[in-house]
């Protein structure tokens, strides 16, 4: 089984090259953890809509949980609907 790649945002926020980052990591994994860290927000609400976001920019074949100040990412082989 594969690990669950990490990747953290700080107070920089999301940008292009975080987008770019995902996606090269969900060329070798299938799930990935996103930590956001206090310099970004500690906001819980404000956290659910940057995942959104970043869901927006990946495509329709991801799903997401948050966890705390973590959302977990998940990859699937074929759309979600």
């Amino acid at each position: 089984m594969e690990p669950i790649s990490t990747l953290q945002i700080g107070k920089k926020g999301i940008s292009e090259n975080l987008v770019e980052t995902l996606k090269s990591h969900f060329k070798t994994h299938q799930n990935v953890k996103v930590v956001f860290l206090k310099t970004f927000s500690r906001d819980k609400k404000k956290i659910k809509k940057h995942a959104e976001e970043i869901l927006n920019e990946l495509g329709k074949n991801y799903t997401y949980r948050v966890l705390g100040f973590t959302i977990f990412i998940k990859k699937w082989r074929k759309a979600k609907r």
